[in-house]
């Protein structure tokens, strides 16, 4: 399977499961942990860990690796090797401007390649 195909094969997931503002951000042209991030709000921190509780019951099986994850009621971290997945409420998004930090590294101006 694809690196694409992984990468839409969670974002469909989550979708599935009522997260929102899904986006994802292609590093693979910049010196980073990962090749790929997906960001995805959830309605609030009971949603947060069922999205990624289906993540894992629905993507392991299928052969995804899970390497690792940070989890709190309000954000999860989970490392899928080249992809990493933020599921977070939108007051931790807006609080933390992942997106921003992402353009800012994609576009080369923290020192990417």
């Amino acid at each position: 399977m694809t690196l694409q195909e992984r990468v839409d094969r969670i974002v469909n997931l989550l979708d599935s499961k009522k997260a929102e503002e899904i986006e994802v951000f292609d590093l693979g042209n910049v010196d980073y942990i990962a090749k790929q991030v997906i960001l995805a709000n959830s309605l609030g921190g009971k949603h947060t860990q069922a999205l990624f509780d289906n993540m894992k019951e629905e993507l392991k099986p299928q052969g995804e690796t899970f390497y690792g994850s940070d989890e709190s009621d309000e954000w999860i971290v989970a490392d899928l090797g080249e992809i990493i997945v933020h599921i977070m409420t939108p007051n931790y998004r807006q609080r933390y401007s992942l997106e921003e930090f992402l353009d800012e590294l994609k576009s080369g101006k923290l020192g990417g390649k």
